[in-house]
């Protein structure tokens, strides 16, 4: 979960523009309207909106720039709408807008949900300004203790547990909190303390003499570390690439809304692994490379969660006995996507490597570089994708849903569905079910259809034609009745 505030705009407020392009375009939702009058509503064109902004703000002429525009983003789909305007809320509270008049819009047009809040930097009430001093430090601060009051993340108690661990080096420590998204720096005031820092903002401060330096032995569980280490480097790929994270080309605001000089702008650089992730996520053992511009790494750190204890990796084993490493690099943002892919089966590898290199031509995305992931999402997840794929399948039609479903024959005979915002690949037929996909399989073509078509309008033409000459033959008798039952008659009669 990211906060970013856009730099002050005028009295046009431009944020309730470009929010309000979004809604026109089907890529935005308006979730949330506060503190209006009743007058404006959701049902009030953006100019009212504006109008009225610009009514509290206009009071005070020293502000030249009222408006206040923040952005809340969430990793993929992690939060939903509904979600993120309630964290969007609370954070207003926090940044004492709360009683301001403000419009949350939530945007769907990139692979991130996120949503925009538009306000003014002009009290409402007493015509003050709000005090932006140092705002986004104070914006990383309140998403904090937002995420803290909705989910119960503590980041102290984080913390505390970080700081029991146990290590060799100062070095451990930084790589240690760096894991966790902490930045360790000296105390600009007491010469031993040191302050953890998180998004810009002090979390905890210490006293270096506080720190207790305990040097590895080799026992029982180092043996067992090893023993893994060796095992699972034969059982997934150990081959490593490079991720190269440019946030402010990466960033999903426009460009003229992102800070000059902001340290988000710096590109960074790490190195991934199959088996470095694997490792973590089943024996909870996090591998943290180390290396100088962008060079292959001259060594690793060992991190093991359940004994809570840091290791030089050398100390275990050697970092060229336990990876190969390539040239290959990828950015952040696009290996961030495919590692959330699921990945049933290796079918669907092949399948899904072929689809995303058709889509992310600037790279070439390399069979190492997508992990073996069999987990089918969260049940909501699954029950959108099974949704929206039927709704193309039976649909099939031009909409919107071409640019997120596609559908694919595998080697294998099998078909498969791959829904790019969910980041799904999935049998087709489990997804939409046995009548339906067997429909899929013998569609009725266009030219059948109108065959079928045809050859029923052709039995409604005849059959009109001998209904209308049956009633004419019988005007010509004078009677109502059918000439064919008079015929019958007279037959009767010539019998006795």
């Amino acid at each position: 979960m990211i906060v970013k505030i856009m730099d002050p705009a005028g009295h046009s407020f431009p944020g309730v523009n470009y929010n309000d392009k979004k809604i026109d375009r089907g890529t935005g939702e308006l979730m949330l309207m506060k503190n209006f009058p009743s007058f404006i509503n959701e049902s009030s064109g953006k100019e009212q909106v504006k109008n009225y902004l610009r009514a509290v703000s206009i009071g005070n002429k020293k502000v030249l720039k009222p408006q206040f525009h923040a952005m809340i983003s969430t990793k993929f789909q992690q939060q939903s709408k509904e979600e993120l305007t309630k964290i969007a809320e609370n954070f207003m509270d926090e940044m004492k807008y709360g009683r301001q008049p403000y419009i949350v819009v939530f945007h769907k047009d990139t692979d991130n949900n996120h949503v925009h809040i538009v306000s003014t930097r002009v009290d409402k009430k007493t015509g003050k300004k709000i005090n932006d001093s140092y705002e986004r430090l104070k914006a990383q601060k309140a998403l904090s203790l937002t995420m803290e009051k909705v989910y119960g993340i503590k980041q102290k108690e984080e913390l505390n547990t970080l700081l029991r661990y146990k290590l060799s080096s100062l070095h451990q420590l930084e790589t240690l909190l760096g894991r966790s998204g902490y930045k360790l720096i000296k105390n600009k005031q007491v010469e031993n303390d040191l302050d953890i820092l998180k998004n810009g903002v002090i979390q905890l401060t210490i006293s270096g003499s506080q720190i207790v330096f305990n040097k590895n032995n080799i026992d029982n569980r180092t043996k067992q570390i090893k023993a893994i280490l060796s095992k699972y480097k034969d059982i997934y790929c150990n081959k490593v690439f490079k991720v190269e994270d440019n946030r402010k080309k990466e960033s999903m605001l426009p460009k003229e809304e992102v800070t000059e000089g902001d340290n988000d702008s710096k590109m960074k650089i790490a190195f991934e692994s199959e088996l470095q992730k694997k490792l973590k996520d089943v024996f909870g053992i996090d591998i943290v490379f180390h290396s100088k511009e962008a060079q292959n790494p001259f060594g690793y750190t060992l991190i093991d969660h359940k004994t809570q204890r840091v290791f030089k990796g050398s100390e275990i084993l050697k970092m060229n006995a336990l990876f190969e490493f390539s040239s290959e690099k990828i950015n952040k943002k696009l290996f961030e996507i495919l590692k959330d892919y699921n990945i049933p089966n290796e079918e669907s590898k092949k399948i899904l490597i072929e689809f995303l290199n058709k889509k992310y031509q600037e790279v070439e995305i390399k069979d190492f570089m997508l992990f073996e992931n069999r987990g089918k999402k969260d049940l909501e997840t699954y029950r959108k994708v099974q949704f929206e794929v039927k709704d193309f399948i039976k649909n099939q039609k031009n909409t919107n849903d071409e640019k997120k479903i596609s559908i694919f024959k595998g080697e294998d005979g099998k078909t498969y569905a791959i829904h790019t915002r969910f980041h799904y690949i999935g049998e087709l037929q489990s997804l939409i079910g046995e009548k339906e996909y067997q429909r899929f399989l013998k569609p009725i073509r266009v030219s059948e259809v109108r065959v079928q078509n045809n050859e029923s309008k052709e039995k409604t033409d005849l059959s009109k034609a001998v209904n209308e000459l049956l009633f004419e033959l019988m005007k010509s008798s004078g009677s109502a009745k059918d000439p064919a039952e008079n015929e019958l008659k007279k037959r009767r009669k010539k019998r006795r």
